[in-house]
């Protein structure tokens, strides 16, 4: 099999991906993974690995003779390790990790040469976590009055980074994958199951989601002890099962078999089973998607905040036609912007990768070293930093700085940053509210709006656009393609890049 994934890089990752350009066009809510069932080497994506692992060991030696030459400085100790923790780049921002956030829980003890710290990361799969903390004990242990380091290791908690009303059992779920293919029997559920595996065994908290109602794969292909769904009286929820840690939800565990039903009614169900579940706390829900571009899919993408998309297809023509039918699905729905996918993936096709979706065990799990446990262990990696990458250009994408009185504007997957005037911003808004939906006609007057107007709080709204709070209470749905052709600001001071 082919996978293919576009998206950002992790702000944790080495991991290297191609560099493609984005044109103009709808804006990005997610990004894709496309794989094709096809024999081929997966040579170049384990070179570029050792490749990335290699580049990392040289950074952390290079990293540790900079802090031989720490000197303490003339402000307080925690300055000292501050200092020192600020030599760690992380290699895709350019951004060291006390910039980053990354710690937490800093305490020093000067007399006694005794320093702890909490290195908080994006997520709890990050591949190169020993190695962040390798080079953290090493940079801090360089000051010359340190003889104690202790580093704990830790992840943000799971949240969803955009903003909105979501259903409360999706509240406390960081990045949503979808794998989909838009035609049935290339390998679809394989590669979801597969990969959920791959994530939890990077010590992600994971859970599947099986959207497919009239042929649902899940029971098949994973057999947990309890198989049958339950609901919690006091919450009304529904209670997921699992199996080696992997929380799984899908209609072949409700009782019911396949479903045989009309289409807005099967669209309602897989509504329920998704919204009304207890996940609690995951890193990363993955969702196996029904074949083809019709209700289901619809409500799927609309109703569920999208991180990330993974595409699965054979190399014949016929299946390739279909895939990029659901391409151009995700893209209408923004969940992403173009074709071009950096990530690709060769997944063989193996008589023991199709005996194990039988057996009920995945093929990670029943052979972790095997070729096709390694495939996916790469296809993970990418999938970790795309995921991660989103996050962080989505919440730093557009921020209100007081100091200037202006919006800065940095759209994703874009190098260039702007400014705006927050009263340019809220009298562009073309909400029901401010023009009438019917006649096109202006209701909101220039004169509606004080020139001395401040948001009271920007919040992401996918990969797509911004909510802008104001003072009056109106929340402005602002989409990037918006902000991008609004009157900037100009003749105040340039914005100066973060320094290293």
């Amino acid at each position: 099999m082919r996978i293919l994934l576009q998206g950002p890089v992790s702000p944790c990752l080495t991991s290297q991906s191609s560099n493609s350009k984005s044109a103009r066009g709808p804006p990005i809510k997610g990004k894709f993974i496309f794989l094709s069932t096809i024999n081929c080497s997966v040579h170049s994506q384990r070179d570029a690995r050792s490749i990335c692992l290699s580049n990392s060991r040289s950074n952390l030696r290079s990293i540790s003779a900079k802090a031989a030459s720490v000197e303490v400085s003339t402000g307080t100790a925690a300055s000292d390790v501050l200092k020192a923790l600020s030599q760690i780049i992380d290699p895709d921002f350019g951004t060291d990790i006390v910039s980053c956030g990354f710690i937490k829980d800093l305490n020093v003890d000067e007399a006694i040469g005794e320093v702890s710290f909490r290195l908080e990361l994006t997520t709890p799969a990050c591949p190169i976590k020993d190695m962040f903390e390798q080079q953290a004990n090493e940079v801090v242990a360089a000051v010359p009055w340190v003889k104690t380091v202790n580093v704990t290791m830790s992840a943000q908690p799971a949240k969803p980074v955009f903003a909105g009303q979501l259903p409360v059992g999706l509240q406390t779920i960081s990045n949503i994958v979808a794998v989909s293919s838009c035609k049935g029997g290339v390998g679809k559920s394989t590669v979801a199951v597969n990969l959920a595996y791959t994530l939890a065994g990077m010590g992600a908290r994971v859970g599947i989601f099986d959207a497919d109602v009239y042929g649902p794969s899940l029971p098949t292909m994973v057999s947990p002890e309890n198989r049958l769904l339950e609901v919690d009286p006091e919450k009304k929820a529904i209670i997921p099962t699992e199996y080696l840690g992997v929380k799984l939800i899908s209609f072949g565990y409700a009782g019911q078999g396949r479903a045989i039903m009309r289409g807005p009614m099967v669209s309602g169900v897989i509504n329920q089973l998704l919204t009304t579940t207890d996940w609690g706390e995951l890193d990363y829900l993955v969702i196996d998607m029904p074949p083809g571009t019709g209700d289901i899919q619809l409500t799927l993408c609309q109703v569920v905040p999208l991180t990330a998309a993974v595409i699965v297809t054979t190399p014949q023509k016929l299946a390739l036609i279909d895939v990029a039918k659901g391409v151009r699905m995700f893209s209408k729905l923004k969940v992403v912007q173009q074709f071009g996918i950096p990530h690709l993936f060769d997944l063989p096709i193996r008589p023991n990768l199709s005996a194990s979706g039988d057996s009920g065990i995945p093929e990670v799990v029943a052979d972790p070293q095997g070729e096709v446990a390694e495939i996916f262990q790469n296809l993970g990696v990418s999938v970790v930093q795309q995921c991660a990458k989103i996050r962080q250009q989505v919440s730093t994408s557009v921020t209100y700085d007081k100091s200037l009185k202006a919006i800065k504007v940095k759209v994703p997957d874009s190098d260039e940053e702007f400014l705006l005037h927050p009263a340019t911003v809220r009298r562009n808004d073309r909400s029901a509210q401010s023009v009438d939906e019917w006649t096109g006609e202006q209701k909101l007057q220039y004169t509606d709006i004080r020139d001395d107007i401040e948001p009271e709080e920007i919040r992401p709204m996918g990969n797509y656009a911004v909510s802008i709070t104001w003072p009056d209470g109106f929340s402005q749905i602002a989409p990037y393609e918006q902000l991008q052709t609004m009157e900037r600001l100009v003749g105040i001071p340039q914005l100066i890049p973060t320094q290293a």
